[in-house]
């Protein structure tokens, strides 16, 4: 499928968003301005934009504890999650959730999730909301993705879900994001089918997909077919990306079951924003000129995000107990 020019520009800038969204909390960590802890997403950017420039609002996502750059993807104001992770009251959740907990309802971001797997269950009651309503006046069905590590794929909540999902028709599409750490166990000791987390989902009897989730062209293409399938009423699909993470589990996970310089080896050869320009401009699609104001623009966004950030106002005593309990 031929993306047009505008297409990859905003493929790319989200992209790079991502990653410099990522770095800068990297550094302001340091800090100790930011409570919480934080699992940065990058070197993962092409599964998220690859999967969520396919989706509408009215589509639903449920992320991971590593989740900044599935909410960047799905459109979650990049100002308005800065505040949320410094805390402030004018962040997303009101300064509640932090790194976590961000979502934004109005995008059909239904939330980061502190625990491994639990995200599954959540996007099969809104895959099974979106049957329920049926499709829109243009005919698409509603549909509702999890975004799960090699991690979940030994959780139990995350069989379940899969099995109700194709018990029930459900809409939903599983997305396996395996960069090959659970935490800090490698996926080939962790998963006993050989690391093989896809034929782990076709075992309940949906149809499943592999794709490297270091390329963005495998992975956009990859959604589409995936898309055709469950918006089609066929139920539930999942797939694999092959991918990494450039930094540790969390923010201060000092890597020690790393190998000897294996996370400059990744970032020179396996790097998704690095082999997208090398194929756009390739292939003269883009010039490099054309992605440097990107990269400059992304830059800016990111600076008056944490200037914002910095500035905004602080969680009073009184909104302690706002928002935690709803009146009918």
């Amino acid at each position: 499928m031929q993306l047009s020019r505008d297409a990859l520009l905003r493929a790319y800038r989200q992209m790079k968003v991502i990653r410099e969204f990522e770095e800068r909390l990297h550094t302001e960590i340091q800090t100790g301005e930011i409570a919480g802890f934080t699992h940065l997403y990058c070197g993962q950017e092409a599964v998220a934009v690859g999967v969520c420039e396919h989706l509408s609002p009215r589509d639903k996502i449920i992320s991971t504890h590593r989740g900044h750059g599935h909410c960047l993807a799905k459109g979650c104001d990049v100002e308005a999650m800065m505040k949320e992770i410094w805390g402030s009251r004018e962040g997303l959740g009101k300064g509640k959730g932090g790194s976590m907990h961000i979502a934004d309802l109005d995008q059909g971001m239904l939330g980061a999730n502190g625990i491994v797997g639990a995200g599954a269950p959540i996007a099969v009651g809104a895959a099974l909301a979106a049957k329920i309503d049926g499709p829109d006046a243009a005919g698409a069905l509603g549909i509702a993705i999890a975004f799960s590590g090699d991690g979940a794929c030994n959780q139990g909540t995350t069989f379940e879900a899969m099995n109700f999902a194709v018990v029930t028709g459900a809409p939903c599409i599983f997305v396996f994001e395996n960069n090959h750490y659970s935490e800090h166990t490698g996926v080939d000791y962790a998963v006993g089918t050989s690391g093989d987390i896809a034929s782990r989902a076709e075992a309940f009897g949906m149809k499943v997909w592999r794709a490297d989730g270091t390329d963005f062209f495998a992975v956009f293409e990859t959604m589409r077919e995936v898309l055709d399938h469950v918006r089609a009423g066929n139920g539930p699909a999942a797939v694999e990306f092959d991918t990494e993470r450039f930094f540790g589990h969390f923010e201060g996970d000092p890597q020690r079951y790393r190998g000897p310089g294996e996370i400059d080896r990744l970032r020179a050869t396996r790097d998704c924003l690095t082999r997208f320009r090398a194929s756009v401009t390739g292939a003269g699609m883009l010039a490099d000129a054309d992605l440097d104001t990107l990269d400059a623009d992304a830059l800016a966004a990111i600076e008056a995000a944490v200037i914002a950030a910095r500035a905004a106002a602080r969680p009073t005593p009184e909104d302690v107990l706002a928002d935690v309990y709803i009146s009918y």
